[in-house]
């Protein structure tokens, strides 16, 4: 129940936390995409997709935010067909205090969390980081969201976007 409890947090926070205000916004680079709703970034093709998920990890540690799970999609696909599959990883991490003060807000937010980043392996063997892109300002907004949470939001974001960037160059 625990675990249900926190996958639920990550994935608001992921939805609330994966959009920079426009003052952010820069053309995106040849390895970057900010398709509607979704924000990837290629992983460098000198860094295995081992090494991207470990400097995740770290840097997820250094920023102090949590790792609750890990999902190894691809492994369980290959368990239960029997045959080699492209890799697929989601990561999800939270900051528990900041969720349970958006719950007790608005309970609507516990659809967004915990904030997920998915390591996948396209079918050329490209690594990509992947993570929903939502408009924090927007949600924050409608669900009247006070100003100091949605500085939290947007710092938890920050630290997001410097997890997938670690990653996806092998930085320690």
């Amino acid at each position: 129940m625990r675990t249900a409890s926190y996958a639920a947090i990550g994935f608001v926070l992921s939805a609330l936390l994966l959009s920079a205000p426009a003052s952010w916004a820069a053309a995106p680079k040849a390895s970057q995409s900010t398709e509607s709703g979704v924000y990837k970034v290629a992983i460098d093709r000198s860094v295995s997709l081992a090494e991207a998920a470990e400097s995740m990890r770290l840097r997820a540690n250094v920023l102090n935010l949590q790792l609750v799970a890990e999902l190894p999609m691809s492994k369980q696909v290959e368990a239960v067909t029997g045959k080699p599959q492209r890799t697929i990883i989601v990561f999800q991490f939270c900051d528990a205090v900041l969720a349970r003060d958006l719950i007790d807000v608005n309970m609507d937010f516990s659809i967004y969390m915990p904030c997920r980043i998915a390591l996948i392996e396209d079918a050329k063997g490209q690594g990509w980081l992947v993570m929903m892109d939502v408009n924090v300002d927007a949600v924050a907004q409608e669900k009247r969201l006070p100003e100091a949470l949605k500085v939290r939001i947007n710092a938890v974001r920050k630290s997001l976007l410097e997890i997938m960037r670690a990653g996806a160059k092998g930085e320690l």
